[in-house]
Order: structure tokens, then sequence, then C-alpha cells
């Protein structure tokens, strides 16, 4: 039985030693494969947000089975990590169904949610991870934080420290780390939301970052970072130690499993079966206090591709349905800022998750590779997640909506240098952190459009 986190540290050391490549096989391919086939999961690409109870009871059976019988891979130690049974339905049990974030004023509290629930999701704005030079930090993340549709925030990461490229593992990412922090508290004061919480650490590579924000100057405990899996159903030492810092100061910590649709377990199917099983291993490889749901289309990237956007509608209702927890979804489209298909596919995004039981969370425009995202999208993201709710969106209604915003922009997935648009610096104008009106114009244009489309309460 587990008493505590380091009983599971004792298995990295104990555990049936495989190798890796031995592992992708025998532990993930061909048993996703077998219980796809099993329990007959597949999928319609017109039907995004699926409606067969049936489908997303057996989806989460199936990938209870694969946390059972395969486990977890310490790639740090060659072994693999397993749970009984017993211990998983322990750690789904542990999941909180509610959460606070933030503090004073400014606090929110994060919540397991219903399929089509009528209450608002929260909305965690920002693009995770997108590299981001450090004088133009402060004011892409107050273009977000300024947003009162916005909840909560998050950040890219600061790849250069005074002109120095930032290394893995070197001392600079405590600098990268630390600065980060410093500029989200400024930012956060200069909006007048210093209570606002958080998702940082984003310049964290290793633990040292993560070790070095550990204080309420920097990452408070009621703000959260990230603690990781690899692909598929991986975990290392060093997201080990992000999960071992948070047990005496608290944190929260937000487990991360971007699972790749078309990759080990094949298509939407079986990598939602990866990805159920990712999220009820993680309750414990990596102390989950909740879930990002981030998967990854093997060619396109996005989480805006078809079989990514079912791969989350899925889960979410599996989730909802069999284990409630709080599961924050994320957006990262293929196309950046100042073009019309960025907010085609916000929209189409947000719509299926908030309709399916997700929190939103975004956005990481250009696929997050860039700095060429801005605060108007992000607010798109919440006003079309609120209007869901409040209208009350039926998941059929949802879904018609979404076939028709996926033919404006599918397109893009087809384009050679994809569709990155612009740097934040030309979408927004630095001294009033406004949109440009180019940008502007394009967003009242396709407000207007979806709302013909049926989200009336846009």
């Amino acid at each position: 039985m587990i008493h505590s986190y380091l009983d599971i540290l004792d298995r990295t050391k104990t555990g049936r030693v495989v190798k890796k490549s031995d592992w992708d096989m025998d532990y993930v391919v061909l048993p996703t494969k077998l219980l796809a086939k099993e329990y007959r999961l597949e999928w319609d690409n017109q039907h995004i947000i699926p409606e067969d109870e049936d489908l997303l009871d057996h989806l989460f059976q199936a990938g209870m089975e694969l946390a059972a019988s395969s486990g977890i891979y310490c790639i740090t130690t060659g072994r693999v990590i397993t749970f009984s049974l017993e211990e998983l339905i322990k750690g789904i049990r542990r999941m909180p169904q509610s959460l606070q974030m933030g503090e004073g004023k400014d606090a929110r509290w994060l919540y397991a949610r219903k399929i089509m629930d009528e209450r608002l999701p929260l909305v965690w704005a920002g693009n995770p991870g997108a590299p981001t030079l450090e004088e133009i930090f402060i004011p892409c993340v107050m273009s977000w934080m300024q947003e009162p549709v916005v909840d909560l925030a998050t950040c890219g990461s600061i790849t250069k420290v005074d002109g120095r490229n930032v290394e893995t593992g070197s001392p600079l990412e405590i600098q990268a780390t630390r600065r980060e922090l410093r500029n989200l508290r400024e930012a956060l004061r200069r909006v007048g939301r210093p209570g606002m919480g958080l998702l940082a650490g984003q310049s964290a590579v290793t633990e040292l970052g993560d070790l070095a924000i550990s204080h309420p100057d920097y990452l408070r405990p009621v703000d959260s970072h990230l603690v990781a899996l690899f692909n598929e159903l991986i975990i290392d030492q060093i997201n080990m130690a992000r999960a071992l810092n948070s047990v005496e100061y608290g944190m929260r910590n937000a487990s991360l499993a971007t699972v790749m649709v078309g990759g080990l377990g094949g298509d939407a199917p079986g990598a939602a079966i990866v990805q159920v099983a990712s999220f009820i291993l993680a309750n414990w490889v990596c102390l989950a206090d909740y879930h990002i749901l981030h998967p990854i289309h093997i060619r396109h990237v996005a989480t805006s591709t078809r079989g990514a956007m079912w791969l989350q509608s899925a889960v979410e209702q599996a989730f909802a349905r069999n284990a409630p927890c709080i599961i924050v979804s994320d957006i990262y489209p293929k196309s950046g800022a100042l073009t019309r298909e960025l907010l085609y596919e916000v929209a189409a995004n947000a719509i299926v998750i908030t309709v399916s039981g997700g929190h939103l969370e975004g956005v990481g425009s250009a696929d997050g590779l860039l700095p060429n995202g801005t605060g108007l999208e992000a607010r798109w993201m919440g006003e079309v997640g609120h209007a869901v709710a409040r209208q009350g969106l039926t998941l059929s209604q949802a879904n018609q909506i979404v076939v028709e915003l996926l033919s404006r922009y599918e397109h893009v997935f087809q384009m050679q240098n994809g569709n990155p648009g612009v740097r934040f610096g030309r979408a927004y104008d630095l001294k009033t952190l406004k949109p440009v009106p180019a940008w502007q114009q394009l967003y009242e244009e396709v407000k207007a459009e979806v709302r013909k489309m049926g989200l009336a309460y846009l």
C-alpha cells in the first residue's frame, strides 16, 4: 500500500527492468490496440463530440485496464512502477472536487465540471511555454491579465537572460524562472489583480527552476506548476522531484500528458485510452491536484484538429461520468495572431471543451512555438466558453457549430509553413495594450459569424 510518496519512489528502484523500446511496443502499442478492439472503440470524424454513453464508459474502463496492467515507466531507472487496482481507485478518490487558486479578491475556485454544465468554465489565459523575449514579457501577459473574463493566468518561457541563452539544467535556468515569476507578479500588480492564481515556472525545464521559485514571493502555495509525463506513460525522476517538492510547501500540481493522436496509441480512440490511463496514473506519480488535457496531433500538432478535439471531448466526458475530477484543457491552434483562422480554431476548441466538461486554458497560438499570441484570443476563448454554458448548448448543437467552424479553418493544416500570423508587437499597440484596429475588426467580424452559426449568447 502507498503510505507516502516515498513508497512510489521506492518502486522506481524495485520495479521490473524494461528496455525503452520494449516498453513502447509491449506496454503501450500492443495492449492499447487490443483494448480498442475489445471495447470496439471507434470514432466518426463528423461527430467531434461523441454522444454514445456506452463508448464513453468503455473508454474509461479500457484506460483503467491499461493503467493497471502496464503501469508507468521511470525512464531514469529503466524500471516499471506498477499499482494495484485498489491503489488506482484510491488515487481517483483522492482527487479534489474543488480547488482554490489565487487569494484575496482575486481568488477563484476550480471545480469538477459536468457534461453540458451550465456553470461557467474558468478561463486560464496565456500561451504556456511559448518562447518569449523578456523585453515583451510583461506587455504580453498584461494583455490577457487585464481581460475581465480571465480568471487565472499563465505565460510563455523566458529563453534569454541578459542576452544569454538559457540552457536546460544550467544556473541560468534558476535566473530565468525567478525572472518569470517576478515579471508575472509585476504584471498582476499593474493590472490591479495581485492575488490572481497562476500556472507558472514555464521557464523551468528541470527541477532547478522549480525549486528556485518555491517561495511565497515567487510561486505561492495557491499557484500551480507542471508535473509532466512523457510519451507515452513515462515519467522521470526530475518530474517526480517536482511532485515531491509540493508535499510540504503545498503548491498545486498540474499533471500534463501530451498524448499523441496518431502516435503509439494509434488514432483518436487508442490515444484516448492512453490519455485516460495517463490521468489515472498521474493521480499518484504526479500527485495531481488537477489534470491538463493537451493532446498533440502527430502531423499537425494543434489541439484544433478533429482527432485531438474528439479526444478532449471523449476523455472529459468519460471522467465526468466515471471519476469526476478537475480537467483544464489546453487550446493550441495552428494559426497565430491577426489571422481569421485563429479565431475560428479557438471558437471550435472552446465549444468542444466547455460542453464536454472542461475548463479552458490558452491560447497557445501558432502551436505555442512562437510569441504570436495576444490577449484578444484569450478574451475570445472565454467569451465562447461562457456563451456555451449560459446558452445551455447540447452536445449535438455544439457539434453542429464545430463542424461548420472546421470547414473554415482546416485548410491551414495543409499550408506548407502553417499560418503563424504575426508577433505580439504587430497585433497590439505596446503603449495602450489594445489590439490594433485590423485585429479588433477581425474579432468583431468572426464574433458576428459565430453568433449566426447558433451561439446566440455571444
